[in-house]
């Protein structure tokens, strides 16, 4: 991903959170029958040796377990809030007519190698921590004991886990840091006046 020093993101931690607030994620791969993305939501895991690992599943009909080896790398995007950014937002653009149009965005890439699951008590147990986790806000949380075992039984054998261990983490957040704070004024006077949805969490 190019990212110039303006909008590029190191710090680990920062980019954990991001995937954590933005946990639905493009999963792209390269198996037999060539490049493959699917969408999935991930967590992310650090065991006791500091290791980063993103959890997920798919389910067993999605052949992707049967065209993707084990240990092949793997490339998973996440993506924040996005907006395009008028050149008529900038206050230096009315004086010198040096502008021009782009778009402010955030988004974190991983890299790493693939690992299927097909283990009972991993994939229960991811289950229940992908529930918890998206289930936590709701004002009565749904939990997997809610629903008869046998259903849950059914439903965790049609699924097989995803584990990516993590060798690589980039990001990059381009949020106008690059403009003065007039021209920063006026995109966020700009970005207010779409009336759009995602220009108003941008």
């Amino acid at each position: 991903m190019y990212a110039p020093k303006h909008f590029e993101v190191k710090d680990q931690a920062e980019l954990l959170e991001f995937i954590k607030a933005f946990p639905f994620a493009s999963l792209v791969t390269n198996g037999t029958e060539g490049l493959n993305a699917d969408h999935i939501p991930m967590l992310v895991h650090v065991d006791a040796e500091n290791k980063v690992f993103l959890q997920g599943h798919i389910a067993k009909a999605n052949t992707l377990w049967q065209k993707v080896a084990n240990k092949a790398d793997v490339l998973v995007i996440f993506q924040g809030e996005n907006a395009y950014i008028s050149p008529n937002w900038y206050p230096s653009k009315q004086r010198d007519g040096k502008a021009v149009p782009t778009w402010n965005y955030q988004a974190v890439h991983v890299k790493g190698s693939i690992e299927f699951i097909y283990e009972v008590e991993w994939k229960l147990a991811l289950l229940e921590k992908l529930t918890n986790t998206h289930e936590q806000t709701q004002s009565v949380p749904w939990s997997m004991s809610d629903a008869p075992q046998e259903y849950i039984d059914r439903l965790q054998a049609a699924v097989v886990g995803v584990e990516i261990e993590v060798t690589d983490i980039q990001g990059k957040f381009k949020l106008s840091q690059n403009q003065n704070d007039e021209n920063k004024s006026g995109v966020r006077e700009g970005l207010t006046k779409t009336k759009h949805p995602m220009a108003d969490l941008i």
